[in-house]
């Protein structure tokens, strides 16, 4: 693996984990009286917005990264995204490892090394 292709890959995973967290922060804020109150207070919130400048960066770094890689091992190597949201899940929200949620991500982890090293 080329030293681009890791930082593309670093960029990507970064990327979409931080989206995703920045939308979990901004939809786990105190509750609203009434869904379109809540929606309305969701969009108010720089979470929000930081989860959207992650993911559309992340679309620009997924196109980098997919042009330097097949798509089979780049779409592999990709889903170790589920095991940085898992971390960062439990650190970040107090989020539960429940053994079939470990046994899922320790097998995706050993995937994506069998892929990343042939």
């Amino acid at each position: 693996m080329s030293l681009l292709v890791f930082v593309f890959w670093m960029l990507n995973i970064s990327l979409d984990t931080g989206g995703h967290l920045a939308f979990k922060a901004a939809a786990t804020q105190p509750d609203t009286e009434g869904e379109f109150a809540r929606w309305k207070a969701m969009v108010s919130r720089p979470w929000i917005w930081i989860g959207v400048v992650c993911f559309v960066a992340e679309f620009v770094v997924w196109q980098g990264f997919l042009s330097l890689v097949p798509l089979s091992q780049g779409v592999l190597l990709g889903s170790i995204n589920i095991v940085a949201m898992l971390i960062a899940g439990r650190v970040l929200f107090a989020e539960k490892f429940t053994p079939p949620r470990v046994v899922g991500c320790a097998l995706i982890a050993i995937g994506v090394a069998v892929v990343g090293v042939g």
